[in-house]
C-alpha cells in the first residue's frame, strides 16, 4: 500500500504530460457471468473455496466497473465486509471534497452539475490521499469503486500495483435511468435510499427484472433529498459519457484475462447469491453466516 500511495501521487503530477504504455500483456478470456456459466477468469487466483487473500498471500485487490447507478457501491461495500478489505470509491471521495470549502470543491462542483467525468489528475490525487489514510492506519488490499474509469487510468494503475479481478456490473439502461432517478439521500445521516419500483415484464426474448424499492426508516423518511446532479438530462449525459469513455477500459481488462461481466438479474436479493456463485465465494459468506 506504501508503494501503491507514493506512485499515485507520482502519476498524478505526471498523467497530464504524456499517456502510460501497458508493459504486462497476459493471455486470458472474459466471460459473460450468467446463472448457467458462473466461472471466473483464468488469471483470477481466487480459490474455489473463498478466501479473501489470492495466491500470492495478500489480501485481494479487485476494482468495480460498470455504468452510474448499477450498484457498483452496494455490492463493493457488501464484498469489502465479507472479505475484510478496504472499499475505497471514488465517488464517495469527491463527494467528500465537495463538501468542503476550497477552489477544488467549487471546480468539482461545476463539473458533476453538468454530469461530466472527474478529470484523471483530480480522481488520481484524492485517491493517493486516501491510500495514505488508510496506510496509516494498517489496511492492505482493496476494493476499488469507480476507479479505472478511463484508459489511461487503468495504465497508470497497471503501472503501481497489480489488479487482480475487475468485476463489471451490467444493467439495461432503462432500469439505470429509472434507478438514478428514485435515489435519495437522507440529509441527517447520509443513508442511500432508493423509492423506484422497478418491474419490467420480459419480451421479445428478452428476461423481465424486478427491483424492489430500497425505503428508508421512519426516522429518515422526512429527511430525503435528491442528488442535485440525479435529472434525466444529466443521468442521460453520465450514462453516454460512461459507455465512450469505459469501452477501451473494459477491452483493457479483457484482453488481460482479468474481467468479469456479470449481468445483474435482479435487484440484491437475486444478484447478490449468483455474484458470490460467480466469484466462488458461497463458502465463506456460509461460513460468516453459520458464525454469526
Amino acid at each position: 500500500m506504501a508503494v501503491l500511495s507514493r506512485l499515485l501521487r507520482a502519476s498524478a503530477l505526471t498523467a497530464s504530460c504524456s499517456l502510460y504504455a501497458a508493459t504486462v500483456r497476459r493471455r486470458g478470456l472474459s466471460l459473460v457471468a450468467s446463472e448457467g456459466d458462473l466461472r471466473l477468469p483464468s488469471s483470477a487466483h481466487l480459490s474455489p473455496l473463498g478466501t479473501r487473500k489470492n495466491l500470492t498471500g495478500r489480501n485481494v485487490q479487485w476494482a468495480f466497473l460498470g455504468c452510474p447507478g448499477v450498484g457498483k457501491g452496494t455490492y463493493a461495500s457488501r464484498l469489502s465486509q465479507l472479505l475484510g478489505v478496504p472499499h475505497i470509491a471514488t465517488g464517495d471521495l469527491v463527494r467528500e471534497e465537495l463538501s468542503s470549502s476550497g477552489p477544488l470543491a467549487d471546480q468539482l462542483r461545476g463539473i458533476v452539475n453538468q454530469g461530466k467525468l472527474v478529470s484523471d489528475e483530480i480522481i488520481v490525487d484524492l485517491l493517493s490521499k486516501r491510500v495514505e489514510k488508510g496506510e496509516a492506519k494498517g489496511e492492505s488490499g482493496f476494493i476499488l469503486d469507480g476507479f479505472p474509469r478511463t484508459l489511461r487510468q487503468a495504465e497508470i494503475l497497471e503501472r503501481v500495483t497489480d489488479v487482480d479481478l475487475v468485476i463489471n456490473l451490467k444493467l439495461r439502461e432503462d432500469v439505470l435511468l429509472e434507478k438514478c432517478l428514485g435515489r435519495r439521500i437522507c440529509s441527517q445521516c447520509g443513508g442511500n435510499f432508493n423509492i423506484a419500483c422497478i418491474d419490467i415484464k420480459g419480451e421479445d426474448g428478452k428476461p423481465g427484472i424486478y427491483m424492489a424499492p430500497l425505503l428508508p426508516p421512519e426516522g429518515c423518511a422526512s429527511k430525503l433529498v435528491t442528488r442535485s446532479d440525479d435529472t434525466e438530462e444529466v443521468v442521460k449525459e453520465r450514462l453516454r459519457i460512461y459507455n465512450e469513455m469505459t469501452q477501451p477500459v473494459e477491452d483493457f481488462y479483457r484482453k488481460r484475462g482479468k474481467l468479469l461481466e456479470f449481468e445483474l438479474p435482479g435487484g440484491i436479493p437475486e444478484s447478490w447469491p449468483k455474484l458470490l456463485h460467480a466469484l466462488h465465494l458461497d463458502g465463506l459468506n456460509r461460513e460468516q453466516s453459520l458464525a454469526a
